[in-house]
């Protein structure tokens, strides 16, 4: 990425981490939470005791959609099988889902990120998401 890409800071990226974290131990849901770059690369996740050892890459792989296009990942589910997203999910290595749980993290209207859940239902997954981004000063749109 290039170093003039606008991005989340670490110290960003773990404020959102401890509001999703708020919101899943509030909803006593055991679920992973993964906090991206707007290229999708991972920069801080965390999995609660007894979550799923599949939810952590789960997790960022929603994020990396979110991040990917700018949208919530949910809104991506009904092109999930059109050819650009098969070729894009086949270049990320069957690291990007097109699935309900992730929101892209915007500053001032710039993409500088992406929020994903895994181990809840498709909501809560989303709801702990919001809950860092909006937690954290951050907004889910432009």
């Amino acid at each position: 990425m290039p170093r003039n890409t606008p991005t989340l800071t670490l110290e960003e990226a773990e404020a959102i981490l401890a509001g999703a974290k708020a919101k899943v131990l509030e909803m006593g849901v055991n679920m992973s939470i993964s906090v991206v770059d707007p290229r999708g690369d991972l920069i801080t996740m965390m999995r609660t005791d007894g979550a799923s050892w599949r939810t952590p890459p789960i997790s960022r792989a929603k994020a990396v959609a979110a991040s990917c296009f700018g949208r919530a990942s949910g809104e991506l589910t009904e092109n999930a099988l059109a050819p650009v997203f098969r070729g894009l999910m086949a270049m990320e290595g069957g690291h990007m889902i097109p699935g309900q749980g992730a929101l892209p993290v915007f500053r001032d209207g710039v993409l500088v990120g992406a929020v994903g859940g895994s181990g809840g239902t498709a909501q809560e997954d989303e709801d702990a998401s919001r809950a860092g981004i909006e937690g954290a000063g951050f907004s889910a749109t432009p």
